[in-house]
């Protein structure tokens, strides 16, 4: 007995039929753009004035861009500049400016400083939120962290310091706050492991610690869910915790599959988006509210020189508020920075896989067959739109729309009347939650065989005649022309067109070929809808144009019936030999004497002809008389030095020396 493995099988079993597998149209809106820093701080996304701004501590700057990646101001002057906020108005961006020991606002519209507001010396301020008027940051260096706030709601700012003190930072510590006006602050610890979290009350200005809890290592993200209720932390070599903002007890995490969580970041909606650094694996995991599958998953590409692919910098993430369009900042192995911009990061992106026979007849009814599936499948009787596309419909037509069964599959039948490639595009417009998706499939449809000759194969004509080659296509359905191409032998001369046409009412296409040299003569015949593509060849073949010019003799006279050039016993004759020139030629210069009534070979040699195609050689005298001889210049294919033309001998000249 003898068996057949699982793969063998399905191999066997698809043999036949031609697959493809599409994704979704959306993803092409992707985009991403250099950026001009050499480090990342936070990423802040203004929806009112469509703006992205990216802190460069190294640089000391806010590089300002548009949603595509455009960049349209750089702020500097702003030494290790790293955390960024904007007021709920989105009319003051806030940054965290330590090297100048000091938060600084800014006019997101003209991209303007619009005030400076000291936080005391040495004080380092480097991280960032914003609670209603109060802007809250994170200060202090190495063994002195805390937190302070800069209340704007009076006259003048108020900054106040050691808000925080009891709960012993080590350093600045990260804070994150709830969107709207909950009067809730989150701290973590991004610099000692295990880390800290703590939650605040800061209704009253004072940040009252509510809550705390000790994270598996540092925390390097965090972000409050859309409703406020949950915090969502990053913890590099861990995953993406959740823990209730009442008590911080953790009540579950987001799993990506990959080991390096850096990132968080949560939208409007409730959409989670879980970062990780990520060389192999995809970097980005949407999550939908109460789903623990991610909807979408993002893999970098690699635009560095090392195997891994580009990676999300820490903290990296920012959502459009109000929309579902996604930013993030990679870098790759040569500390290059993008800002990449996902659209629709929030939909599921449904893939179309589509089945159909590799070969089909035409004029015969063929099956696709199909399937629509993703992260969160399309509920049944989702409508798709079918085209066909083929030699007499390039654009496509439409046919008729199907419709998914509960499974996402779906076929529909064609009875193609076109041969050739037939292709079939199978499209799914999208809707609230799922990105548009497309895929297409191809069947090759027979075609009859046309016939298709051409004459003189094998002609052999004297160098420089023109020869009359003649293409006749016999019954098609509704192409007529011809195309015939020329291919002389030789490699500085390429094939090339030398006539294109609609053949005769006896189905011909002629063409005059002056042939100077061997040459390949194709006609082609493109095909039609009903007839394949053919093409026929006829190769022809020129001799070389030989002369040879004699010298030093003293007459001519006729031995019998042959004419002889006189040459004294002691004269050396001279013969010019004239031949079609072509790089590296040589002619085969040939001796014979006559002896009892036979000719006999005395020897032959090869010289070279120079450029004008001319060869001079000179006998040696044979210093007695009575002798007859013959010579003759001869092109040999290929000894003479290429391949260009016919093997063609010259005249003999006959030769007789006397006293």
């Amino acid at each position: 007995m003898r068996s057949i493995s699982t793969a063998t099988a399905l191999a066997v079993l698809f043999s036949s039929a031609a697959l493809a597998v599409g994704t979704a149209g959306p993803a092409a809106a992707d985009s991403a753009k250099v950026l001009p820093v050499s480090q990342v701080g936070e990423v802040v996304v203004d929806g009112v004035h469509r703006r992205v701004f990216v802190s460069d501590p190294k640089q000391g700057r806010i590089v300002v861009t548009d949603y595509a990646g455009t960049v349209l101001a750089t702020l500097g002057q702003l030494p290790g500049v790293e955390g960024l906020a904007l007021n709920a108005a989105s009319d003051r961006l806030y940054a965290a400016v330590p090297g100048s020991d000091a938060v600084v606002a800014f006019d997101p519209a003209t991209a303007t400083e619009s005030g400076r507001f000291p936080t005391g010396e040495d004080t380092d301020p480097s991280t960032l939120a914003v609670v209603g008027d109060t802007v809250w940051f994170g200060y202090g260096a190495a063994g002195d962290g805390d937190i302070g706030s800069v209340d704007m709601s009076g006259a003048e700012p108020v900054v106040t310091l050691d808000q925080a003190e009891a709960s012993g930072w080590y350093r600045a510590p990260l804070l994150a706050a709830p969107q709207g006006a909950s009067g809730k602050l989150a701290a973590a610890d991004r610099d000692t492991s295990p880390g800290a979290l703590r939650v605040y009350d800061v209704t009253s200005g004072e940040a009252v610690q509510t809550a705390a809890a000790g994270a598996s290592g540092r925390i390097a993200d965090a972000a409050f869910t859309a409703d406020g209720g949950a915090i969502v932390t990053a913890t590099p070599g861990g995953t993406h915790s959740i823990w209730k903002t009442e008590d911080l007890s953790q009540t579950g995490s987001y799993e990506t599959g990959a080991h390096y969580a850096n990132s968080v970041a949560v939208a409007s909606d409730g959409a989670v988006v879980a970062g990780t650094s990520s060389w192999y694996d995809p970097d980005l995991h949407v999550f939908l509210p109460g789903n623990g599958n991610p909807v979408r998953r993002y893999d970098f590409p690699n635009t560095g020189t090392h195997s891994g692919a580009d990676t999300l910098a820490e903290g990296a993430l920012a959502w459009e508020p109000s929309g579902s369009r996604l930013f993030a900042v990679s870098g790759n192995s040569q500390g290059v920075y993008s800002l990449r911009t996902f659209e629709n990061a929030t939909k599921s992106l449904p893939s179309i896989t589509l089945t159909a026979p590799s070969t089909a007849a035409r004029g015969k009814a063929l099956t696709v067959k199909g399937r629509i599936g993703g992260t969160v499948a399309l509920p049944a009787g989702t409508q798709l739109t079918v085209t066909r596309s083929d030699l007499e419909n390039p654009a496509g037509r439409a046919l008729a729309p199907v419709k998914t069964d509960a499974a996402g599959g779906f076929s529909f039948p064609d009875t193609p009347a076109v041969g050739g490639k037939v292709t079939y595009k199978v499209s799914f417009a999208g809707n609230a939650s799922h990105a548009a998706a497309v895929s297409s499939t191809s069947v090759e449809v027979s075609r009859a065989v046309v016939s298709l000759t051409l004459n003189q194969n094998g002609t052999v004509v004297s160098q420089g005649t023109d020869v009359r080659f003649t293409a006749r296509l016999g019954n098609s359905y509704k192409n007529r022309v011809v195309e015939i191409w020329t291919d002389p032998y030789g490699g500085d001369a390429p094939k090339r067109l030398v006539k294109k046409g609609t053949v005769n009412t006896k189905g011909e296409l002629s063409v005059l070929v002056d042939m100077t040299r061997d040459t390949t003569i194709t006609a082609v015949f493109a095909g039609d809808a009903r007839y394949a593509p053919k093409s026929v060849k006829s190769t022809a073949y020129a001799r070389v144009n030989i002369s040879t010019a004699v010298a030093r003799h003293y007459k001519t006279g006729k031995i019998g019936s042959t004419v002889h050039h006189y040459f004294r016993k002691n004269t050396a004759p001279l013969f010019t030999t004239s031949m079609g020139y072509y790089p590296g030629r040589h002619q085969k210069f040939q001796v014979q004497v006559y002896y009892q009534g036979a000719w006999y070979d005395s020897g032959s040699e090869y010289f070279a002809l120079a450029s004008n195609g001319k060869s001079a050689v000179s006998l040696q005298a044979p210093g007695q008389s009575g002798i007859r001889a013959r010579v003759r210049s001869s092109y040999i294919d290929p000894t003479s030095g290429d391949s260009a033309n016919y093997t063609t001998h010259g005249a003999w000249k006959y030769l007789y020396f006397t006293n």
